[in-house]
């Protein structure tokens, strides 16, 4: 995606680099060719979607970023030992089970959903702060975090959803 090799990205840089290589590879491009060189055009312009997903979303930045250091960020083979962290985990998700029924819910959600947000804001700072430095096992333990950050903002947004609908 020819961007440097940083948690850190550019979005305008990524995006356009993302377009011009979606020009280049694109498979209407190869109408013409034969099938071999349209299978490739459709390979590449996979490859291309699937690095351009990759770099634009922090989570999945970060843990390719470790993956390439060959550090495990799928989290299956670690486990969080920081107790007040986790704490805090249970205690979000209890707040949050307990929305739907509040008398109003909105009010109930609005600041879970800025604490989950500003949580894992800080965390991708520590992040790229870590990855910055080279401390990439303690950068691993902060994907961890943000990965149980990430799914509880999904969590939010989901019953946020859900709210609207009602």
């Amino acid at each position: 995606m020819q961007v440097p090799e940083a948690y850190e990205v550019d979005a305008q840089t990524l995006s356009d680099n993302y377009l011009n290589l979606q020009r280049q590879f694109h498979p209407d491009r190869f109408a013409g060719k034969s099938a071999q060189e349209q299978r490739l055009a459709v390979q590449l312009a996979s490859a291309v979607n699937q690095a351009y997903d990759t770099l634009r979303s922090p989570l999945l930045r970060a843990a390719y970023l470790l993956g390439q250091r060959g550090l495990d960020s799928s989290g299956e083979n670690t486990t969080v030992n920081d107790v007040d962290f986790l704490m805090s985990q249970m205690a979000l998700r209890e707040q949050l089970a307990a929305v739907t029924t509040a008398p109003d819910p909105f009010a109930e959600l609005a600041p879970i959903a800025g604490q989950v947000s500003a949580q894992l804001s800080a965390l991708e700072a520590q992040f790229a702060e870590q990855y910055g430095r080279q401390a990439f096992d303690v950068a691993a333990h902060t994907l961890i975090k943000m990965q149980f950050y990430n799914k509880l903002q999904l969590e939010v947004d989901e019953l946020e959803e859900s709210l609207d609908d009602v």
